[in-house]
């Protein structure tokens, strides 16, 4: 299984979270749980068929990310949100497709985290 974490801010659009996850084709989105009901997820989860996966703030905690962001480990805990929803979302033993990407304009990130299945 595949999933998209996101990271976004509020004033995030739909295209900002389709440009930052590009051409993935997860089976799952993830967020923050706080964020997983923003409009910009809910439109994106239905142009997909795609449920979204809230995330608990202790998930979020419990992960080690690839990229550090001082002001979003201030602010949540983590080095990048998107990473550690999908690692978290994906489940144990799950391990992630690469670094976050970020939107052009700068208003969201994707990671994609793999969970292969025995």
């Amino acid at each position: 299984m595949i999933v998209a974490g996101f990271g976004f801010r509020a004033a995030a659009t739909e295209a900002s979270l389709l440009a930052a996850l590009g051409e993935a084709r997860p089976q799952a989105l993830a967020a923050p749980a706080d964020k997983a009901a923003a409009p910009c997820l809910a439109a994106l989860s239905r142009r997909l068929h795609l449920p979204v996966i809230p995330v608990p703030p202790g998930a979020l905690l419990a992960v080690t990310t690839l990229t550090h962001s001082p002001r979003i480990h201030e602010k949540r805990g983590t080095g990048s949100v998107a990473e550690a929803a999908a690692l978290a979302a994906a489940g144990p033993g799950a391990r992630l497709l690469g670094p976050r990407t970020v939107s052009p304009d700068r208003m969201a990130t994707c990671a994609l985290a793999e969970r292969k299945d025995p």
